[in-house]
């Protein structure tokens, strides 16, 4: 497994400058494929707005391929059901402390999947809340209250938490937000233009601080 790892880290190493994300796809029967607009929309915008050159339309990983390794930002979203078998949670593991980075968006309903799974990618450590003076609040754009509201479900504050390896933040997890939804095609949700912009903002906080950091 040693030579395993120091053949993906090599791999990543030799593709860590590249600016280009994925969609993650996950066992366990949940809707991985959620919000198909989302992210080719905050490519767009980032490529627009923050110098980026994303290739704009994102690939599919699957969370065990060593395909993760191509790529420094990994997007995950859905409603339901998340699986990580061994192999999943050890590559998913040597990918974020290789340098990688992955943003969950609870699409509302994930939640208590994730936060089970990623017990395995991480035994030891919690999701801890991001403080709203973490630089992903302010990278780009400025969101002095940190994570803002998109769309409404259970009436509760919008939570970022994360996982950090070495002071690094590698794991974004955001619940009772929304984001993606935020970013999807203007009729998809019909969300005003301002809650939009929020949305792609904090989106576009996300993808520099993963390319960045």
């Amino acid at each position: 497994m040693k030579v395993l790892f120091s053949l993906f880290f090599f791999l990543f190493s030799i593709v860590s400058f590249s600016q280009d994300v994925a969609i993650l796809k996950y066992k366990g029967g949940g809707d991985w494929y959620s919000n198909p607009t989302a992210l080719p929309n905050l490519i767009a915008y980032c490529n627009a707005n923050i110098n980026t050159k994303m290739n704009p339309k994102p690939e599919t990983v699957e969370a065990g391929s060593i395909d993760i390794f191509q790529y420094p930002f990994l997007h995950m979203t859905g409603h339901g059901n998340v699986f990580f078998d061994d192999d999943d949670a050890e590559n998913l593991r040597n990918y974020l402390i290789s340098g990688g980075f992955i943003h969950i968006d609870d699409n509302y309903g994930m939640r208590q999947y994730i936060e089970k799974e990623l017990k395995k990618v991480f035994p030891n450590q919690e999701l801890v809340e991001i403080p709203v003076n973490h630089p992903i609040f302010n990278i780009a754009y400025k969101f002095p209250d940190g994570l803002p509201k998109i769309h409404e479900h259970d009436g509760l504050p919008p939570k970022a938490l994360g996982i950090f390896h070495e002071s690094r933040l590698v794991l974004l997890f955001t619940f009772e937000s929304d984001l993606g939804d935020g970013w999807e095609d203007p009729e998809v949700h019909n969300d005003p233009e301002a809650v939009r912009e929020k949305a792609l903002k904090m989106g576009a906080n996300i993808i520099k601080y993963a390319f960045e950091n």
